[in-house]
């Protein structure tokens, strides 16, 4: 075995086992649940766990329910995209404070308030999920999933 060869082991080595070490600590096949404790495992991710409990939809929806798509590759891809974000904010302390929603995720909440809803409420929702600058459904029901806002700081610290 040649030098370059070895040194090419051993890199790979403690990449695949720097890899390993970290899945396990993040404990990363609890991602692959629908179980809302996963989104718990980052301590920043406690306030908005402790009022979903208190909110009125915590009986009928779970995080991925209402923060992914539905089903499809799509749903997949949306959860190593948050994955991949998530990591990378909170292992370099990098995100704001308390956690704002993205655009994008932020549609994907108002395709699954309609696709949950959209029977019931058509005629108000209609065009919300296209129309740029259209209310979406949570800028009425803020506290359908959440309760009241929270950060760390605990509620009125933020808009949530």
């Amino acid at each position: 075995m040649g030098r370059k060869t070895l040194l090419l082991a051993v890199l790979l080595g403690m990449l695949l086992g720097v890899g390993a070490y970290t899945f396990h600590y993040a404990e990363g096949f609890s991602y692959l649940s629908t179980d809302p404790k996963a989104c718990v495992n980052c301590h920043i991710m406690r306030p908005q766990y402790d009022s979903w409990l208190k909110a009125s939809h915590h009986t009928v929806a779970g995080c991925v329910d209402c923060h992914l798509p539905a089903e499809g590759v799509e749903k997949y891809l949306a959860k190593a995209i948050n994955g991949w974000n998530h990591s990378k904010a909170f292992t370099l302390q990098d995100f704001h404070e308390p956690i704002q929603i993205t655009p994008a995720n932020a549609r994907i909440l108002q395709d699954n308030c309609v696709r949950c809803h959209g029977e019931f409420v058509h005629e108000q929702v209609a065009g919300a999920t296209t129309a740029h600058g259209a209310i979406r459904c949570v800028h009425c029901h803020r506290t359908v999933g959440h309760g009241p806002s929270v950060g760390l700081g605990g509620p009125g610290r933020g808009d949530g």
